[in-house]
């Protein structure tokens, strides 16, 4: 007996939407028309997935494809958005490319929201919050997730302590040492907060140590640079009292 084609295929194109998502028809026009007509070739009767990071993926279906725009009919919902762990990855600032592989892991890994944060020693300019979330959008597309990362703002240290919620754990991963990841992590809120090249200075150091909330982490005896600490720590976490 021959099996029943799984539908919609696993080679169906998957796109973020801005709109909140509904049955009926939808154009589509600009860079994800052109991804779609002149990169995937859709043609009318092909699926193509969409999620919105509000009501979860849906199944559409071309109706026409032209040079400029694209017509779709969304016919059902495939998911819900999926749940997210209350986890936030606070992170200095790194160079260019770095920073976006940052970005990218946050989102798959899990991560409800990326805030930047400046210390004395970030060397860079402030990273653009539009190219951080376009990263995490290409992110999310390839790896089926249906909720995409918030990002905020990029803000000081000192502003960050000063007004960081008493319900909140802060995880720092502190190269002078600290209680090993996995055994320091807890369930709740939390943040891991992982700091630029060179680390926080003794000024910082003191002053994060000083909040309440803040617990000093070690992630083993290997030095790690400072983006694969940051995925290091959340896919710690995220085994220790995540959802993984």
């Amino acid at each position: 007996m021959i099996a029943t084609p799984a539908w919609p295929p696993r080679s169906t194109p998957r796109l973020f939407v801005e709109t909140t998502l509904n049955l009926g028809p939808l154009r589509i026009d600009g860079p994800q028309a052109h991804y779609l007509a002149g990169v995937m070739r859709v043609k009318a009767g092909d699926p193509v997935r969409l999620f919105d990071d509000v009501t979860g993926e849906w199944l559409a279906i071309v109706a026409a494809a032209g040079k400029r725009d694209v017509t779709l009919d969304v016919t059902e919902q495939l998911a819900p958005r999926e749940a997210v762990p209350d986890l936030w990855l606070v992170a200095a600032p790194l160079k260019k490319g770095r920073v976006d592989w940052m970005a990218e892991k946050a989102c798959e890994l899990g991560v409800a929201r990326l805030l930047p944060v400046i210390t004395h020693r970030t060397v860079v300019d402030r990273p653009k919050v539009e190219r951080l979330r376009a990263h995490m959008i290409e992110a999310a597309e390839q790896c089926g997730r249906t909720a995409l990362p918030a990002v905020a703002e990029p803000m000081k240290l000192p502003a960050l302590l000063r007004d960081w919620s008493a319900e909140r754990a802060l995880y720092f991963a502190d190269e002078m040492g600290g209680a090993p990841a996995r055994d320091a992590m807890k369930a709740g809120p939390a943040a891991i907060l992982i700091g630029p090249e060179g680390g926080f200075d003794d000024e910082e150091r003191a002053a994060i140590r000083a909040l309440p909330q803040a617990v000093g982490i070690s992630l083993g005896p290997r030095i790690l640079r400072a983006d694969t600490a940051a995925a290091a720590a959340v896919a710690i976490w995220m085994a220790s009292v995540g959802d993984w």
